[in-house]
């Protein structure tokens, strides 16, 4: 029997007043507290009769230490943070400036490079960094200001008065698998606030919650979404200079996938490496950790690799969805910023710069609610206002229906990019997008022997040098999770999976899981012989099977503060 987190009965939850608390301490929600402090400090100094306090504000981060949960490519474009932090560049943890970009198509035995690079793949001037580094580093700076970010903090609900959110309520800590308190019990926080940003990352559980209390994605497209499942590598010297970027498209998806690979030089010999795969595929068999080391195996990549060391691994899940899958930004208490709302270029493959520029605007607009004393819709919307007004809406409309144009395949995906870079956005102003889940064929309709996506069907075996199997990629994540806890992956119908999904779809959740979360058991009692088994100690926190499991009977919530991946210099 699986026992999953459920809120415990007669607890005292103590309560702590704030004015202002961000949910998330990624990219966003730490330039969201640069700025609030900066705009904070402006005041002050303008009106020494009025001040206003920074003690209130707080960040809530899931993790052990700030940046040990992100994961990204990752490139920067440092447009936002000049503006944030002028002369950024002096003291960031910055590896190195792209001074060269190649884009690559592969067939199953050659690659072919483009004559000329995609303008939207053009990379000079922006930089390779640990997105990890990078956050820690921006943490720092926010402790400098005087706001506090309590680290292995999750927010697990939120808290309202009637439609208004009026603060989060962090983990209870010291639960065992039964939801019974343990001898180191402690209730969570109310964390009372006059305005609750969201800054989760992609698929963040307080803003699922949000959206569906509200209804906030009525009349917008759905969001849609890849995972990206990353390698870092340490190489011989020569094979590829610090600041050089490589992406490829094609092998080893087929013309019916969305996806491709990035290949970003960096200092000291080291390369990051990933494969980003669209949840948007047919075959519930295909397993994008699968995708990735089949890639690794075209000669073109074992090339490059060969010789080396793979030393860290981990997977993330980001939203494709651009424009029209924007949610409302702000409301009655509340505000979403960064990859919880969706703010990602992709036909840039970036969206770090969008993520710190819209938590710059919402720190704008909580210190207008400061200042007016009023965090209603009222003030909070005009996030969306601002939003509109500023070089990210420059950013994404021109690139508004880019992914749906992928959903009739490559090819037409292609065409369509190439159109939106003519005629500014395509030939239609807004095209339809639908869950990239509901694409998922069931088994009787695909070739039993899985036809051109064979050679990504089931788990990769790994010969332990060039390729590997999922658990040895996981422990490359350094992933750690107290293990005598409720399970923080909650699957509402056990019966679905035991008796549909294994024969309807296979039990896709033991593919497009990265970290082997979930396995079907043998069990002669169970209806077709196979049940259930999670793994939530494996979880790496990518959101993948909360986003693509076809019945949508998945439920990602924080596991107790602290647990999860390290993805140190990731």
């Amino acid at each position: 029997m699986l026992i999953f987190r459920k809120p415990l009965p007669n607890i005292d939850h103590p309560e702590m007043p704030a004015d202002v608390v961000i949910v998330g301490g990624g990219p966003a929600g730490m330039a969201c507290a640069l700025r609030l402090s900066q705009l904070i400090d402006a005041h002050n100094g303008r009106y020494p009769e009025a001040q206003l306090s920074k003690e209130n504000i707080y960040v809530l981060e899931k993790s052990r230490e700030a940046g040990q949960h992100c994961l990204s490519g990752a490139l920067l474009d440092p447009r936002s943070m000049k503006e944030l932090l002028p002369g950024f560049e002096s003291e960031a943890p910055l590896d190195a400036q792209v001074h060269r970009e190649a884009v690559y198509f592969l067939t199953k035995e050659k690659h072919f490079k483009l004559p000329l690079t995609p303008p939207p793949l053009e990379d000079h001037g922006n930089y390779v960094i640990s997105i990890n580094k990078f956050v820690k580093w921006m943490a720092g700076k926010v402790e400098e200001t005087g706001i506090t970010v309590f680290t292995g903090f999750a927010g697990s609900e939120l808290l309202y008065d009637g439609n208004r959110v009026i603060g989060v309520r962090t983990d209870d800590k010291g639960v065992d698998k039964q939801n019974q308190p343990k001898s180191n019990f402690e209730p969570g926080y109310d964390v009372n606030a006059k305005v609750v940003i969201l800054a989760e990352g992609t698929r963040g559980s307080l803003t699922k919650q949000l959206i569906q209390k509200f209804d906030l994605m009525k009349d917008r497209n759905p969001q849609t979404y890849g995972v990206g499942v990353k390698e870092l590598w340490e190489i011989p010297s020569g094979r590829i200079q610090a600041g050089e970027v490589i992406y490829t498209m094609g092998y080893p998806l087929t013309t019916r996938e969305y996806g491709g690979a990035w290949i970003y030089g960096s200092k000291d010999n080291i390369v990051s490496l990933g494969f980003v795969t669209g949840l948007d595929y047919q075959d519930p068999r295909l397993d994008p950790q699968h995708v990735l080391q089949t890639f690794k195996q075209h000669a073109f990549i074992a090339d490059l690799l060969n010789g080396g060391k793979m030393i860290r691994y981990g997977a993330k899940s980001l939203p494709y969805g651009g424009w029209w899958s924007l949610p409302p930004l702000g409301g009655d208490g509340w505000m979403i910023i960064g990859d919880s709302a969706g703010f990602v270029n992709a036909a840039r493959l970036k969206g770090i710069h969008l993520a710190i520029k819209s938590g710059m605007l919402a720190a704008e607009t909580a210190f207008e609610a400061l200042v007016k004393g009023d965090s209603s819709r009222a003030t909070l919307g005009k996030l969306t206002r601002r939003v509109e007004t500023s070089w990210i809406k420059d950013e994404l409309w021109p690139v508004r229906n880019f992914h749906q144009g992928f959903e009739k395949g490559m090819i037409a995906g292609i065409i369509n990019g190439g159109l939106q870079e003519i005629f500014d956005g395509g030939l239609r102003n807004r095209v339809p997008s639908h869950p990239g889940h509901e694409r998922m064929k069931p088994l009787s309709q695909l070739p039993p022997d899985g036809g051109p996506e064979a050679r990504l069907i089931g788990p990769a075996r790994g010969d332990g040098k060039l390729t590997f199997d999922k658990l040895t990629d996981l422990y490359h994540s350094g992933t750690k999770h107290e293990e005598d806890q409720p399970a923080h992956l909650v699957i509402h119908d056990t019966n679905v999976c035991n008796e549909r999904c294994v024969k309807e779809f296979g039990s896709p959740c033991q593919n497009f899981c990265p970290a082997n979360v979930y396995e079907m058991l043998d069990d002669p009692s169970a209806p077709n012989g196979k049940r259930i088994s999670l793994n939530a100690a494996n979880c790496v926190h990518c959101k993948t099977c909360d986003i693509q499991d076809p019945y949508q009977i998945i439920t990602w919530v924080p596991p107790e503060g602290g647990g999860g991946p390290n993805y140190d210099g990731m």
